[in-house]
């Protein structure tokens, strides 16, 4: 106790060099929280993005993650409403459980033949209701100030589907849809264009599909055409309720969401109805590794040949967004450490060279090498802990004040900006490892002139001017 009391009175001996040590620290602190903060904040942002669209994990007939792109009605799960009822009434999952949904992803061609345009296109079937829920998943409240607006699906209605701003763009519905800052289509289309629309106007008329123009305020009708899984074409006519931004301009221009039903038809025809995947959202992000084993164990128990794929492996750019933030702050934290570091080996040097009479003083009475060590240790360690302890609250009120500043920004993979926050909540375990790590920096600089200090002969302390 004595030790701590000389210390303190030490630091107060020079107020304005240790002010100045502890802004630095101060500095350091809320420079490393805010940004950990942030970087929480996108990290929550990205995963609740992917969650919000293809869930927790994903059950797929085995070898779909890996060759069901090239056709995927062929990977198509039998008795997909048996698996689906199997993983509701687990008595171990089914608390845990948000969603489980069946989905049909597909590829073909869309056609707009009011003004003869036609696109391929990358095709999803959903449960209107449930894929509904799965986009107001947000378990770390990081949307609570974001309108979150319905598909426009129902499921009642297996005709109406959603397209990608850049599709509508290409195949002329900005008008019917009423999308803004969209450019007028050329007037000449292309000659392999307009047989393309011919004969897919030809394959529509020929299985009965309308294809008359949309009137009046009729939604906008496309023709889409694609492979069934025995590999006859078919083509199912789509009337589109909007159009949805999807953030990454090559699945803008492509993307199609329709009802599960209509998807079905146009995949399996007139054949037994099957789903390429079935999505399952968790409540919490923390059950995924206890909900994937135990979907491994219900799987092997009745002998289904499924896999399982987690969200990051169903979007890689998750892994690289999150790792590309945590290597900066990693980086930037080392950063403000060796300023800390250095302002503290500065501060202490000039402390033991002023007191070079004291400490041979000291040492002449009795006090030991280790007694002087300490002594200048204490003081890093106080002035640490001051510094650390002012930063960690400056820090907590910049980003309250950020927080209801009202500023918006678009993050990685997103099509509409969001508000900008400083994610505190539950932050605590964050200030107290930086408010620990600045603690020991400062200490450990601290006992470099410590060091010094303690072996410096008495005769020549004692004689120093």
């Amino acid at each position: 106790m004595m030790t701590l009391k000389i210390a303190f009175r030490n630091i107060l001996r020079n107020r304005r060099r240790s002010m100045m040590t502890l802004l630095a620290i101060a500095v350091g602190a809320v420079g490393i929280v805010l940004f950990g903060e942030f970087v929480r904040f996108v990290t929550a942002g990205l995963e609740t993005s992917a969650v919000d669209k293809v869930g927790h994990l994903t059950v797929f007939r085995r070898g779909y993650f890996a060759f069901g792109a090239g056709n995927p009605a062929e990977f198509g799960i039998d008795d997909y409403a048996g698996v689906v009822r199997a993983i509701r009434e687990d008595p171990v999952l089914a608390p845990r459980l948000n969603v489980v949904t069946p989905i049909v992803s597909l590829a073909g061609i869309a056609g707009n033949f009011d003004v003869d345009a036609s696109k391929t296109f990358l095709g999803t079937g959903v449960v209107p209701s449930e894929r509904d829920r799965l986009s107001r998943w947000d378990e770390h409240g990081v949307s609570r100030r974001r309108v979150l607006r319905e598909s426009g699906l129902r499921d009642d209605d297996e005709a109406r589907g959603i397209v990608g701003v850049g599709l509508a763009r290409v195949l002329g519905l900005c008008e019917r849809l009423r999308i803004g800052d969209c450019p007028a289509r050329p007037a000449a289309p292309r000659a392999t264009g307009a047989r393309l629309d011919g004969a897919l106007a030809g394959l529509a008329q020929a299985d009965g599909v309308a294809v008359a123009a949309a009137k009046g305020n009729e939604p906008p009708r496309l023709d889409l055409l694609a492979a069934t899984a025995g590999g006859a074409p078919n083509v199912v006519s789509l009337a589109v309720s909007r159009a949805e931004p999807q953030g990454v301009r090559e699945l803008d221009d492509n993307f199609v969401a329709m009802h599960i039903n209509l998807a079905q038809k146009l995949v399996y025809g007139r054949s037994e109805p099957k789903a390429t995947g079935i999505v399952v959202q968790l409540r919490h992000t923390g059950d995924l590794a206890m909900a994937r084993a135990r979907l491994g164990a219900l799987f092997a128990e009745r002998h289904l040949d499924l896999e399982l794929r987690d969200f990051a492996e169903l979007q890689p750019f998750y892994k690289q967004a999150v790792g590309m933030f945590r290597a900066i702050f990693a980086f930037i934290s080392l950063i403000m450490s060796v300023i800390v570091l250095f302002t503290v080996v500065n501060t202490m040097g000039m402390s033991v060279m002023e007191r070079t009479t004291e400490i041979g003083s000291a040492r002449a009475m009795g006090v030991r090498r280790s007694g002087i060590r300490r002594l200048f240790v204490v003081e890093g360690a106080i002035l640490g802990a001051i510094g650390a302890t002012i930063g960690a609250a400056l820090a907590q009120a910049i980003a309250t004040a950020v927080n209801h500043a009202g500023m918006t920004w678009t993050p990685p993979g997103q099509a509409a900006p969001i508000p900008l926050e400083i994610l505190t909540a539950g932050s605590t375990g964050l200030v107290l490892r930086v408010w620990l790590a600045l603690l020991v920096a400062a200490t450990l600089a601290a006992l470099i002139p410590a060091n010094r200090g303690a072996r410096l002969p008495v005769v020549d302390a004692l004689r120093h001017v």
